[in-house]
């Protein structure tokens, strides 16, 4: 993997990727991406979508420890497990070494983007985007990519205190994006009861909210980048 991000002298990280020598933005240093499914979704396990991913959450729940995902989801049919994902992160370990040691352990790094891509296909699985059974660890058609720091040139070591207060005003704003997304999923369910496809607005929609609230965990908890995430679907 490549290594981005910007050295933040103090105070405030940056609002925006930084620009490469033509002028285009850097890629954030969290990547998502969804395969658009151009071919009729299954209308059978698509009604019974709920039941249908049970046993794989019992697999994810094995690994992360079941750290308050189904708990949020009782709230919202199942809702506050895509909403949640990204509870199973090693978190604590990893800002301790970039505070006190300035390393992130590269087992650490690896474990926690494998989970991440792994809760981020059962997530799409429930969100119906496909009727393909979650892998444990085959790509299929989510995609998300991550870049590996290289803590003492990218990374203030202090940062990573404050930066689920500085991330506030996302977490905000997402709970909006995440209930507005929560309709639009019911919508999506009867469309494709009756026809068999995914409409191609909701779609982006939902992988829009899906990828804003993964580059807010990238910054947040995954901790790989100093850059703050931009307010944007896109």
């Amino acid at each position: 993997m490549t290594t981005t991000g910007t050295q933040d002298g103090g105070g405030m990280p940056p609002t925006s990727p930084t620009s490469t020598g033509s002028g285009n933005p850097k890629p954030y240093a969290l990547r998502f991406s969804v395969d658009y499914p151009d071919r009729p979704l299954d209308k059978l396990t698509t009604a019974l979508r709920i039941l249908w991913v049970i046993p794989i959450l019992f697999v994810l729940a094995g690994v992360t420890g079941f750290s308050g995902t189904w708990e949020s989801s009782s709230n919202s049919d199942g809702w506050g497990f895509f909403a949640g994902a990204g509870s199973g992160i090693i978190f604590l370990a990893p800002l301790l070494m970039i505070v006190f040691r300035q390393k992130y352990p590269r087992w650490w790094w690896d474990f926690n983007v494998q989970l991440l891509r792994f809760q981020a296909r059962v997530g799409m699985y429930f969100l119906l985007t496909t009727d393909k059974y979650p892998s444990t660890d085959e790509e299929q058609s989510v995609h998300l990519d991550a870049d590996y720091p290289d803590v003492e040139k990218d990374l203030n070591r202090w940062l990573p205190l404050v930066k689920w207060l500085l991330a506030l005003p996302h977490w905000i704003i997402l709970i909006f994006l995440y209930v507005a997304a929560f309709f639009v999923l019911i919508y999506v369910w009867f469309v494709i009861l009756f026809t068999g496809r995914y409409p191609r607005g909701a779609f982006d929609f939902i992988i829009g909210v899906s990828r804003w609230g993964y580059r807010v965990q990238a910054y947040a908890l995954l901790l790989n980048t100093d850059v703050y995430p931009p307010f944007s679907l896109e």
